[in-house]
Order: C-alpha cells, then sequence, then structure tokens
C-alpha cells in the first residue's frame, strides 16, 4: 500500500471492511439459524393394544414358579412370564429382566400404560425383577420360589415401591 495514491487505500480499507461485515452477518445467519431449529423429539413408544396381552397375562395367575421355566405346564419365572405373554401376541422379547430393561425404550413412571413392563432391583442388581402393569398400580409377575405362583401385586407396597427402577415399554 506505500504505493498507493490515498483514495485507493481509502478504497481498500472499506471493500475489506466490506468484507468483514459480510463475513461476520453470515456467521450470525449460520448460528441464529442452527439456535432456532427444531429440537429433536424423542418419541416414546406407543403402547401395544393390551385388552387381550393383560387378560392373558391375568388368566395365568396361579401358574407356578419354576426358576429359568416359561411355559404354563412347566411353570415362569419373572422374565419367563412375561417373555411368553408377549409372545403369545407376537412380540418376541429378551429372554433375560435385564436384556429386556437394555433393549426397550424407557417411559417415565407418570406415563406407565397396562401392559408396560416395570422392573425392580430385588437382589442388589438393577433390573432383577420384572412384572407385567396391569392398573391402578397393580402388575403381575412370577415373583419367587417363596410365593410360588403368579400373582397380582401392588406398587404402592412397602417392599416393591422400594425396590422399583423403571418403566419399558414393548
Amino acid at each position: 500500500m506505500r504505493f498507493m495514491n490515498k483514495p485507493l487505500t481509502i478504497f481498500v480499507i472499506q471493500i475489506r471492511r466490506h468484507l468483514v461485515i459480510r463475513l461476520f452477518l453470515a456467521l450470525a445467519v449460520i448460528m441464529i439459524h442452527g439456535c432456532a431449529s427444531t429440537p429433536e423429539i424423542k418419541q416414546v413408544a406407543q403402547p401395544v393394544a393390551q385388552p387381550r396381552l393383560v387378560s392373558y397375562a391375568l388368566s395365568l395367575q396361579g401358574a407356578p414358579y419354576r426358576y429359568g421355566k416359561d411355559t404354563p405346564e412347566e411353570g415362569f419365572d419373572c422374565s419367563g412370564f412375561v417373555r411368553h405373554v408377549y409372545q403369545k401376541q407376537g412380540i418376541a422379547l429378551p429372554r433375560t429382566a435385564k436384556d429386556m430393561a437394555l433393549t426397550l425404550p424407557p417411559i417415565p413412571k407418570d406415563a406407565v400404560h397396562s401392559g408396560d413392563l416395570v422392573f425392580f432391583n430385588t437382589n442388589g442388581q438393577p433390573f432383577s425383577h420384572v412384572g407385567i402393569y396391569v392398573n391402578n398400580d397393580n402388575f403381575i409377575h412370577a415373583p419367587s420360589r417363596r410365593t410360588g405362583r403368579v400373582l397380582v401385586s401392588s406398587l404402592k407396597n412397602d417392599y416393591w415401591h422400594k425396590r422399583f427402577i423403571g418403566v419399558r415399554r414393548p
């Protein structure tokens, strides 16, 4: 710029300012557009039509508890019971309570619907027990060898309330 005359120097400076301003405006538009974009909305899985599923689950009340089993004839453990009920509706689930919990989408407790799966920590391990939510804070499950059978329990029961850890929706 040493050899340029004064009006030409002013013209070059003005062009640079203009380019800097345009660059700044372009960056501002990009940043504002990024902030104004629609946020990703996570879809909560819709409940499966539940009347038949829950009716079938309730029809199995009294079936014997048998660890590792998943048929009405042999009996059920908790995940075998849930898996069997859903399988009868054409929905395949993993075999263990933990795998069900890790595979299925979580649902807020206040959005629980009939047929959703409720999970508990019954032995110091997360997702060590599972049942099927029925309604009015009740769920059906195959709790243990001690109870010996499939039965309906309340989430308000102190034992289950203290051990409740989440809801998942197949």
